[in-house]
This record gives structure tokens, C-alpha cells and sequence, in this order.
């Protein structure tokens, strides 16, 4: 049997966007399963007392040079948001939403997302820009709403951040290969290793 890769994500961590953007094609070359469980990084941040290195001036400015150059590396793209931190809570209701209720739409629903956030440098902070980008990209802005006011999508949001927490989870990305936690996108070689 394949292993698995359980990857805990939310849209407002670049660090993220861009381990996302590599975890398909390890997974595809170690024939494994990546499971997406979306977590709310805010509510981990104030479970463990951590917070963004963007917090502190210097280690921010570190982090989003060596952001760039694991971009260039992966050959991606990625623009620094000038938003950042966008408050998340509603897009990770919407992202858990679609997952529970219209799955076959999930991939087209966090790429469109993050290509927003992290190529084109979008304030999806901003309900008009949301629904700007849900539209041009074939989702009804209301309907995606009504998802994130959705009790059963909050509690399981809620729930999946509450677990993540109880496993160790600290930040994102996290993942785990069984019960080994990685925690960064600069710590995919390890998630290859486990998964190989």
C-alpha cells in the first residue's frame, strides 16, 4: 500500500503556496497519496504561542529573500503580497466548504486562490476582490459566501485546526509521512526520504 502525505495548510503562508506547489509532483514520482487538510494558521498561532517571522523586521526580511530563491529553484512564480498577513478565516471556511461539499472542484478552488495571493499579488482581504477572482475563475462568489457562513463547515474547520494542534502542528506548511511531522517547505527532501 501507498504511504500518504497529510498536508495542513492555509492559503495565507507563501511558504506554503510554494511546498503546494511541489507536493503533487513528489507524490506522483513516490507513488503516494497527498490528503489536503485545511487548518486555520491564526488559531495554531495563538494555540502554541508562535507567530509570523514576519513579525520581527529582520528575520521577515530574511525569510522572503529565501522564499525567492526556493521559487526560482521549484521554477515557479511568486510575488510578494503586499497585503501580508491577510486574515484568512473566511477564505479557509470557503476551502473547507468546497472540500466537504463540492470535492471534484477542491483543486481549481486553492489554485485559483493561491495563484491570487501569491503570483498576482491579490488583497483577499477585500470581499470585492474575492468574489472578482472567484468569478473570473467560474465559482458564484454568493454561493462560496453561504459556504463560509455554513455551521457544519466552521465546526469542521475548526475541528481540523484543533487536531492539527493536538499532533504537534505549530505552523504552516506541516505534513506528515505517517506520524513524522515535517514542518516547512525547505524540509520536502525530508518528505521525499520518508516517502521513498
Amino acid at each position: 500500500m501507498s504511504k500518504t502525505v497529510e498536508f495542513y495548510f492555509d492559503l495565507g503562508s507563501p511558504a506554503t503556496y510554494l511546498a503546494y506547489t511541489q507536493l503533487p509532483k513528489i507524490c506522483k514520482q513516490t507513488d503516494s497519496q497527498l490528503i489536503y487538510i485545511p487548518i486555520l494558521l491564526g488559531g495554531v498561532f495563538k494555540a502554541t504561542g508562535n507567530a509570523s517571522p514576519a513579525t520581527i523586521p529582520a528575520k521577515g526580511l530574511y525569510m522572503f529573500k529565501d522564499l525567492d530563491r526556493y521559487a526560482q529553484r521549484y521554477g515557479v512564480a511568486l510575488t510578494f503580497n503586499p497585503n501580508f498577513p491577510i486574515n484568512t478565516l473566511m477564505l479557509m471556511r470557503a476551502v473547507t466548504g468546497i472540500q466537504l461539499r463540492h470535492p471534484e472542484r477542491f483543486h481549481a478552488f486553492i489554485d485559483c486562490l493561491f495563484h491570487a495571493l501569491w503570483v498576482e499579488g491579490r488583497n483577499l482581504d477585500d470581499l470585492a476582490t474575492v468574489a472578482s477572482v472567484l468569478t473570473q475563475n467560474g465559482f458564484d462568489p454568493q454561493e462560496i459566501l453561504a459556504l463560509t457562513a455554513d455551521e457544519a463547515v466552521k465546526a469542521a474547520l475548526k475541528d481540523n485546526t484543533e487536531k492539527a494542534i493536538k499532533r504537534g502542528v505549530f505552523g504552516a506548511p506541516s505534513m506528515f509521512v505517517d506520524d513524522e511531522l515535517f514542518f516547512g517547505q525547505d524540509r520536502l527532501e525530508f518528505v521525499i526520504e520518508a516517502l521513498s
